[in-house]
């Protein structure tokens, strides 16, 4: 699978970590930085990360930040983008079998390394359900288009 991943500051030696146990699983990873713990501003990471799953250079998405709702925030201004800001292997598995979320945002500053890690094995493991699922999806899809068309001059 090719992960496109990002991270500020904040979530630059969480992300480092994540990146080299999805190398270690054979996924390919697209690293958006940034490359240091130098300050740095969230969405500018964000953006080009989401961008390349919707130019399907990538097939789903990782974001880190202190909180991981600044990530989470700045990559649901993408069109096609259904971020979802996770803090348990739960919410890692609902975001994906019910909202097919293919971007997970995590807080790097509020949960450990090892929860990190399996929050992100089931997020990768877990497959959109479908059924009644479907319709909710395609209507956060048609709301953004309307939205779109509407702010377009």
């Amino acid at each position: 699978m090719r992960i496109a991943i990002g991270s500020d500051h904040r979530g630059f030696q969480t992300k480092e970590r994540i990146r080299e146990m999805l190398t270690s699983k054979g996924h390919e990873v697209l690293d958006f930085g940034t490359n240091a713990q130098v300050g740095c501003d969230y969405p500018d990471l964000a953006y080009p990360t989401c961008r390349a799953i919707i130019e399907q250079k990538a097939d789903l998405g990782i974001l880190l930040c202190g909180s991981g709702i600044g990530m989470s925030i700045s990559a649901n201004k993408v069109r096609g983008i259904r971020a979802a800001l996770c803090h348990d292997e739960l919410t890692a598995e609902m975001s994906r079998r019910h909202n097919n979320a293919n971007v997970l945002c995590l807080p790097a500053d509020l949960i450990g390394e090892e929860l990190t890690r399996r929050i992100v094995e089931v997020w990768l493991r877990t497959s959109f359900e479908g059924g009644r699922h479907e319709r909710r999806v395609r209507k956060i899809g048609e709301y953004e288009e309307k939205e779109f068309k509407r702010q377009s001059p």
